[in-house]
């Protein structure tokens, strides 16, 4: 019997072995339990040689987190770019692999519009540059823009292990490591993709780890760089790390102080470079010092939409119907008007459930023994922070957990705290928390090594199955058939150029995606402008094989281009 018809269906009634997900969950419990048991000793002498020393412990983790998701690659290979988000990002890695800011305007740049990209004064994206230094690091090392996403990853892993370091023992701290390689390593959205999420963790990660280690010189430097790394990723949000960062003065009855001339002195100094870095891509991409991609692309394209106290943008240059299309949306989700009291809370009330993203559900039941923390000032501060950060970026209609990695770490630290605390428990004769410490921590390790395995073993009978898991994502086919229309263009001699032809019932799957030297490209995309205008494009690129792309024919159909009028496409 082959292992996939043991998992063809998790409906007892229909698998072979009359077991449904329940009983999968519970026989991988028990078997890694008695594992735990039996190896626990010889396990036991090598972690201690792991935890006791900080920097083996931190590579330890990045290469754990690296290694898992490279082994899913037979299975789950190297993503591709899936939407406007995605190419947006790898445009502003592709500009800083060739050591620009910007890019000249193309002068067919109608033919390369797109959400979330400019086209004038520059070529540019629309985001900051620190998921795009990531990606850009990754294809100088590697070849590949992924491998910075990898990159990243580890680095996150290892340094939530450093934040908790400073906050409670080495042992629990490398717990919270093995914690945050679970619930944010191979089968987390962030390292999925290309929207990012590691790098604003990571300065969360560097502020918090350094808040508690100050007055120390290195502590005061860091903290600056995590600041920078923030502005760098999450600008609006570096408003309430800053905050946070304030406060910690306040919550404290620190001896020493950790607030003084000489820290502020430091921290500014490895602050300043992010900020001058910011004030030259504004000025490269926009024209002005103070005037951000991000602003520039609201005004022109009346995207992204503005916050629940301001009035929808109007956008201020043509539109093309993707772009109108976004547009309506972002401005439908923003609502009308401004915000109301009571619209504010209803929204603060519906992003609880992101909570899911950063805890596996077994830790839920550790939380709530993070209440003996309150007995002192920091459990207040980290319980402010964390309301701070929800509360602040919910003045933002919209809502992705990397908009609030910053407080990744911080998150991790309540449930290991949490742990810590009920494992301390003092009930009865039997350790009755530390049982219930260990069972919480064996539940969320069978749960991944679950999950995990099915990944890695899995195939087209396994792996539909487990679509109704949350907030796991790996890719595991190609269901836009953008992977298969790429493999058959590098079949193709030469260099292409793709017209794309969006269907009438289009909706917000961006095709158009292009490297930062068009002209330069293995593969040009362009939008069909009928063929008369593309024909000028076809005059400028004589060279090229001309394609015509359909994405929304399943599968999508991709063809020799023969010059047709396009439908009409209005305009707005």
């Amino acid at each position: 019997m082959y292992l996939d018809e043991l998992f063809r269906s998790f409906r007892p009634l229909h698998n072979p072995i009359g077991f449904g997900v329940a009983d999968f969950v519970l026989l991988a419990a028990v078997l890694l339990g008695a594992a735990v048991i039996l190896l626990r000793a010889a396990i036991s002498a090598h972690l201690s040689q792991i935890i006791k020393r900080t920097p083996i412990a931190m590579a330890f983790l990045a290469v754990l987190v690296v290694g898992l998701r490279l082994l899913l690659l037979k299975a789950s290979p190297v993503p591709a770019a899936d939407g406007a988000d995605d190419f947006s990002y790898l445009l502003s890695a592709d500009t800083l692999r060739h050591f620009r800011l910007a890019n000249a305007p193309h002068p067919f740049s109608q033919f390369f519009e797109a959400v979330f990209v400019l086209q004038s004064p520059t070529y540019s994206s629309i985001y900051p540059l620190g998921q795009g230094l990531v990606l850009a690091a990754g294809k100088v090392a590697f070849g590949s823009f992924w491998a910075g996403v990898l990159l990243s990853g580890g680095a996150f892993a290892a340094l939530c292990y450093w934040m908790l370091r400073g906050w409670t023992s080495p042992r629990w701290a490398f717990l919270g490591g093995i914690l945050a390689v679970v619930q944010f390593g191979p089968l987390n959205s962030w390292t999925n993709s290309y929207w990012g999420g590691f790098v604003s963790g990571a300065a969360g990660c560097v502020v918090f780890g350094a808040l508690p280690r100050l007055p120390a010189r290195r502590a005061a430097l860091l903290l600056g760089l995590g600041l920078g790394l923030q502005v760098l990723s999450r600008p609006f949000e570096c408003v309430f790390l800053l905050a946070a960062m304030l406060l910690y003065g306040l919550f404290t009855k620190r001896t020493p102080r950790p607030w003084s001339l000489k820290v502020g002195q430091l921290t500014l100094i490895g602050f300043v470079p992010a900020i001058l870095l910011t004030g030259l891509q504004d000025r490269a991409v926009t024209g002005r010092w103070l005037t951000m991609p991000y602003q520039l692309s609201r005004y022109q394209y009346g995207v992204p939409t503005t916050f629940t106290f301001q009035a929808n943008p109007v956008p201020h240059r043509a539109l093309t119907s993707e772009q109108d299309l976004d547009y309506r949306a972002q401005s439908a989700i923003h609502g009308p008007g401004t915000d109301s009291v009571g619209s504010y809370f209803q929204r603060l009330g519906y992003r609880v459930r992101f909570f899911r993203f950063f805890w596996l559900a077994p830790l839920c039941l550790a939380v709530p023994f993070f209440w003996p923390e309150f007995r002192h000032r920091e459990g207040w501060w980290v319980a402010g922070t964390i309301l701070i950060f929800f509360a602040g970026t919910n003045f933002y209609p919209y809502f992705f957990p990397h908009y609030v990695a910053a407080i990744a770490s911080l998150l991790l630290l309540v449930s290991v705290k949490g742990l810590e605390n009920l494992a301390a428990l003092p009930w009865g004769e039997f350790p009755w928390g530390t049982f219930a410490a260990n069972a919480i921590v064996l539940v969320c390790g069978v749960h991944f090594l679950f999950w995990y395995g099915l990944r890695l073993i899995g195939n087209e009978n396994i792996l539909p199955a487990t679509a109704y898991e949350s907030w796991d994502y790996v890719n595991t086919d190609d269901p836009a058939g953008r992977l298969a229309v790429r493999q058959a263009l590098a079949q193709e001699p030469g260099q292409k150029l793709v017209f794309v032809r969006y269907s009438a019932g289009h909706r917000f799957a961006e095709w158009i995606g292009n490297a930062a030297d068009i002209d330069r490209s293995e593969v040009v995309w362009a939008r069909d402008l009928g063929g008369p205008e593309d024909e000028k494009l076809m005059r400028y690129f004589p060279a090229r094989q001309a394609w015509l792309l359909e994405p929304d024919v399943r599968p999508p159909k991709l063809t020799p281009y023969v010059s047709e009028p396009a439908p009409f496409e209005p305009v707005h």
